[in-house]
């Protein structure tokens, strides 16, 4: 599979080509497995179950659904043919499945699954789009309660679902909430730190997790801004060089700190602009959700992280947490990528009971920052694989490498 973003990984180290088309490949051969045919709906997760065969072959299980997944498959989807749209969808292209979430939208609590479905209706271009900012605008009232402490995660989505949704929609107000909610993020920032906590405010969180913000918290912020200003581009002048900033700056930030194998890490004190805890280290951080935010931010005019992309990559086929796991063949280590099962294995971690290693750095950073405690390191190494795929990891795979900012996707065989 080959578009402008993948051609420049090749470009710069040919040694991943491979590895980028068996990823692609992947995803798109996984996906319809995770689709619930009856139900129109995609499963939460499909996990292994039961110890494997004398052949190391697993054995997996479906477990719950989620709306989010669904439209993050959505958004990542689009970007195939349409022949190659309908497998995942049994039978619907991706603008007409998205068509059935907005239909669910009534139904539909949470704030983060009505701004992902928005932006997939705006992204697929969908006539009833309209009903889905309605729907979303319900939710999260910006225009009276703009200060309500939101999940950074959620008020992110919800600026990047107003982004999509800009020169598309004909519902009036997108703008004025387009800025409320580029403001709200900006705002979430914990006094000169780049990076973001994992809410907008006090009030979600107790005293000693709310300097604490994880990964995601870093880059689906990062993206959101550098979408505003993108998008801001084609209207404005100069378009939103705050917003801009703020992107450039975070994704500086989570660049310096990422591992020398090319880790991802995974919480962060938000006033310093520290690291908590590295671990678990996601896979779908490595393939899909750094790549993306990232690339857009090169693409809006940010700094080009190219290099850690290609390192955090890397890490899906070199992972050095496994070649040190007990007992294992240092020279071939269980893989992440299953080809057979059509799934990535969702993390490493260290499989110390209750989190207690993240748990002790999250209180132990709020009153020390940059507080290590290296004996639990020792202790807990992390060597655990968690065997589960959820449907959103391969949504935002492809999103991250078949789309683009200028022309909303661009793909070829």
């Amino acid at each position: 599979m080959t578009t402008t973003r993948t051609k420049a990984v090749i470009a710069a180290d040919p040694d991943l080509s491979a590895l980028l088309d068996r990823l692609l490949r992947l995803a798109e051969a996984g996906l319809p497995a995770m689709y619930r045919q009856d139900e129109q709906t995609f499963v939460f997760t499909r996990a292994a179950v039961g110890p494997p065969t004398v052949g190391g072959e697993h054995r997996l299980e479906d477990r719950g659904e989620s709306v989010r997944y669904a439209a993050i498959t959505v958004l990542g989807a689009r970007l195939l043919p349409e022949e190659r749209q309908r497998p995942i969808f049994g039978g619907l292209t991706a603008a007409e499945y998205a068509g059935v979430l907005v239909e669910r939208l009534p139904g539909v609590r949470n704030l983060g699954d009505a701004a992902l479905v928005a932006w997939a209706a705006a992204d697929t271009r969908h006539p009833k789009l309209d009903d889905a900012l309605a729907r979303l605008a319900a939710l999260d009232d910006l225009e009276e309660g703009a200060r309500t402490p939101r999940y950074t995660v959620e008020a992110a989505w919800v600026l990047s679902a107003l982004c999509a949704a800009r020169d598309v929609s004909d519902a009036t107000g997108v703008e004025r909430r387009l800025g409320t909610a580029r403001d709200r993020l900006l705002r979430a920032r914990l006094g000169a730190s780049p990076l973001f906590p994992h809410a907008t405010g006090p009030g979600l969180l107790p005293w000693y997790r709310a300097h604490v913000g994880c990964f995601a918290d870093q880059t689906y912020p990062l993206q959101a801004l550098a979408r505003a200003h993108a998008s801001a581009e084609a209207t404005t002048e100069g378009g939103d060089a705050a917003a801009l900033a703020a992107a450039d700056a975070c994704g500086a930030r989570i660049c310096e700190l990422q591992g020398e194998g090319g880790q991802w890490w995974w919480h962060y004190d938000a006033r310093h602009g520290t690291l908590v805890e590295g671990y678990p280290v996601y896979s779908v951080h490595q393939h899909a959700m750094a790549p993306t935010a990232l690339l857009d931010l090169a693409e809006a005019g940010g700094t080009d992280h190219g290099a850690a992309v290609r390192l955090g990559l890397r890490w899906m086929t070199q992972a050095p947490e496994l070649r040190s796991a007990p007992g294992a063949d240092v020279a071939v280590p269980e893989s992440l990528i299953r080809d057979e099962l059509g799934v990535t294995w969702r993390k490493v971690f260290r499989g110390d009971p209750r989190k207690a290693v993240r748990a002790a750095r999250g209180v132990g950073s709020r009153i020390v920052p940059g507080l290590r405690l290296e004996p639990l390191e020792r202790i807990f190494p992390p060597v655990e694989l968690d065997r589960e795929c959820r449907p959103y990891e391969f949504g935002w795979m492809l999103h991250a490498w078949l789309g683009s900012l200028d022309s909303g996707g661009e793909h070829s065989p």
